[in-house]
């Protein structure tokens, strides 16, 4: 038996080979040795960033087409549309408010028209959690959430109130579609006018109290207080008087909805201003001018203002930046081959952007050479990404064998 120095106890029968180890004393104290480094990177980070939900707004003056064009975009990118109209959200009211129809959604889904009481206070910060929610379930069930309405103030405190909250959460697109003053306000007077066909002044009776109070609720709508003189006195005067009187009444429903539409202009001129705002303006003055012709009006719509704003969606789902676009006044594309594309098969859809910007003509070769840049960012992209990774084990190996060294160095075999 063999005792090595130090120790009292026999480590091996002295017929077997022994490796020794240094000893030391038991007052020795080692020097410090350094704490492994730390990874020098996290696993976590060799994934891309959360990529922030995406959301689409539709911006515009009362009577430009927002609902038209919120149910375009919604139908043809999978979406579902959440009213952002203060006053829609009330029940009741369906033509003095302007709610969209069941033809007209075209069975696209709708989110807040309706449900609040009518005597309700709805405000600014009820409306942002209801659209939050309304969002979230949309986005719930994998399709894209198509905010639209006229109530600017509401909006604006929904994207930026709260302390960003909205924003800091969702990546949002505004599209708005924009007419000409001198031309909606004469389509508002007509759209008046065809209210009264549709019920207006039926409504605007099923609805009045001589003790209301116009300041609250969905009594707050244009349509209702103008109509109050008309409503107390329609028992009692003669018919040339009730007539003078509606006559009147709707004269300054028609006032007061071109007053609405140059205050909600304003609005989004200035919030197009703002910083973050990424507005995109499309003009539908052209298919306005027309509305006298169905088939001339759906035309032009088709060509100045869904397949623009189809191409703006598109690329910003696409994280396709075009700043030429932003507030320029007038969104170009080729509207033949656009078109032609909107409808198309999935691969068929990187025509569109190619074709705007790619000018009249030589829509393919720009939609190839585009699917190739992006191919080659995305390779470049992807080896660098590897080259980074490779490095970062390299020195962590390099970690690893310098440790190791120190380790030998000081407890090691002799």
């Amino acid at each position: 038996m063999e005792f090595l120095p130090y120790s009292n106890q026999v480590l091996f029968p002295t017929n077997i080979p022994l490796i020794r180890f240094r000893q030391v004393p038991p007052s020795t104290t080692f020097p410090s040795i350094p704490k492994p480094y730390p990874f020098p990177f996290h696993v976590g980070s060799l994934a891309a960033p959360r990529e922030k939900k995406k959301v689409v707004f539709v911006l515009g003056s009362t009577g430009t087409g927002k609902s038209k064009l919120a149910i375009n975009l919604a139908a043809r990118f999978g979406g579902e549309v959440v009213n952002s109209d203060k006053i829609q959200v009330y029940d009741g009211l369906s033509v003095i408010t302007n709610k969209v129809t069941a033809d007209e959604c075209a069975g696209i889904p709708h989110h807040l028209i309706g449900g609040v009481c009518p005597d309700a206070e709805f405000t600014a910060s009820d409306f942002r959690a209801a659209v939050v929610r309304a969002v979230e379930s949309v986005l719930a069930g994998g399709r894209l959430p198509v905010v639209a309405g006229g109530s600017n103030s509401y909006i604006e405190e929904l994207v930026d109130g709260d302390g960003g909250a909205f924003r800091s959460r969702y990546s949002c697109v505004f599209v708005w579609v924009d007419v000409e003053l001198p031309v909606l306000h004469r389509y508002v007077s007509v759209r008046v006018d065809r209210m009264v066909e549709m019920g207006l002044v039926e409504e605007a009776r099923g609805m009045f109290d001589p003790e209301c109070d116009y300041s609250k609720g969905i009594r707050k709508a244009i349509g209702l207080p103008e109509m109050d003189r008309y409503l107390r006195n329609e028992a009692s005067a003669d018919e040339e008087t009730k007539a003078r009187l509606l006559r009147s009444a709707l004269d300054e429903i028609k006032s007061n909805t071109r007053k609405l539409a140059c205050r909600q202009l304003q609005k989004i001129c200035r919030l197009s201003t703002l910083p973050g705002w990424d507005v995109r303006r499309v003009d539908a003055t052209e298919a306005f001018l027309k509305q006298g012709n169905k088939c001339e009006f759906e035309e032009a719509w088709e060509r100045t203002v869904r397949v623009p704003s189809i191409e703006i969606v598109y690329n910003f789902l696409h994280q396709e930046d075009h700043h030429s676009n932003k507030n320029d006044g007038k969104v170009v594309a080729n509207a033949a081959a656009a078109a032609d594309a909107a409808d198309t098969t999935a691969s068929e859809n990187h025509a569109v952007s190619a074709a705007a910007s790619g000018g009249g003509g030589g829509g393919d070769a720009a939609n190839g050479g585009m699917t190739l840049r992006t191919t080659a960012n995305y390779c470049e992209s992807a080896t660098t990404t590897a080259a980074s990774v490779a490095t970062a084990i390299v020195r962590r190996c390099h970690s690893l064998s310098s440790l190791t060294s120190m380790w030998i160095r000081f407890v090691g075999p002799t």
